[in-house]
């Protein structure tokens, strides 16, 4: 074995440890609001998250393509196999460090950021019109989307059940919560595991195993179970954020918020290919569920602080990827 399929050999494990991160990290995603709710135990909401995104990993690679070929425009070689080492050591970073500090930033955009901070570090080209019109846009959208479907979606449960048995209204709802778990984390792996099979895929082209970008089935198998075995790993410092920190909601509420969440997650990987964040759109659903309370009901000094790790993760990722390439660079040099 030379050196240089070596190279590409430790990328893949990166790739796939960043896959298995992404799932502990979230995991909270598709399942905080039915434990919270106790319409699932933690272990088995997990075990269903683990499954449905082991399924929905499997249904497209519209996202890999996306994330592989419409960021940077990655150099052949050596230097192309250290740009994408260097950008998965960022996005893994930043999702350590948010996970450590239970904030659920966005394992997307640390890729996406750690991508194109390696890039500027070799001097290499972003494709910053690609960014701005699968990244940038779909990331201030998607959350307000969440938060006005979350709100109207709720208003309508409320209004549709409002002379119904409270009781057997929330039996109900628990059980519709199973369902709608599930539905969460077959987007979740339609959207998150995708972008692994694009950085493998990446990594692929670069070092000529491949001529054209097309995602082989055994990078669509392993990320699909890298990122199931952490998603079983589990993420409950993330999920007490989502699932109570933010706000307490009723089986109803978290039967709302996980069913737009869901819908807009799999309308984006299937109809627009587009790399958005299960986090942002989890929560903002939520948020908006939330406010048809009334709008103090929603503990917004939280929900700043989350708000907060959204903007600062693209930068962030970038800065430790470039330092990771800059690194790597050294060494080899």
């Amino acid at each position: 074995m030379d050196g240089f399929f070596l190279a590409l050999v430790v990328i893949v494990v990166v790739a796939l440890a960043f896959d298995y991160t992404n799932g502990f990290h979230d995991a909270a995603n598709a399942i905080a609001v039915a434990v919270s709710t106790k319409a699932l135990t933690p272990r088995a909401a997990l075990a269903l998250a683990a499954v449905m995104n082991l399924v929905g990993a499997l249904i497209s690679t519209k996202v890999a393509k996306t994330v592989g070929e419409g960021i940077i425009d990655a150099p052949t070689g050596s230097e192309g196999l250290q740009l994408v080492f260097a950008a998965l050591i960022g996005a893994i970073v930043w999702n350590l460090i948010t996970w450590y500090f239970g904030l659920p930033s966005s394992s997307s955009h640390a890729l996406i950021g750690g991508l194109v901070g390696a890039a500027l570090a070799a001097a290499h080209s972003v494709q910053w019109m690609g960014i701005l019109d699968k990244v940038i846009i779909p990331m201030v959208l998607s959350p307000l989307v969440g938060f006005g479907l979350g709100y109207l979606f709720m208003l309508l449960i409320l209004w549709s059940f409002r002379k119904a048995n409270a009781h057997r209204a929330h039996r109900g709802f628990r059980y519709a919560q199973i369902a709608s778990s599930a539905t969460m984390a077959l987007g979740h792996g339609m959207q998150d595991a995708q972008k692994t099979m694009g950085i493998i895929t990446l990594a692929l082209v670069t070092a000529g195993e491949i001529d054209t970008f097309e995602v082989p089935l055994w990078v669509v198998l392993a990320a699909a179970l890298a990122i199931s075995a952490g998603t079983y790993a589990g993420g409950f410092r993330i999920m007490r954020t989502l699932g109570r920190r933010v706000i307490q909601l009723t089986p109803a509420g978290g039967f709302a918020a996980q069913t737009v969440a869901s819908g807009v997650m799999v309308t984006t990987a299937t109809v627009f290919a587009v790399p958005v964040s299960t986090t942002h759109i989890t929560t903002t659903s939520i948020m908006g569920v939330g406010s048809t309370r009334r709008l103090s009901a929603v503990r917004w000094g939280v929900a700043g602080n989350i708000v907060v790790a959204w903007i600062v993760t693209l930068p962030a990722a970038g800065l430790v990827a470039a330092v990771a390439f800059f690194a790597t660079n050294a060494i080899a040099g």
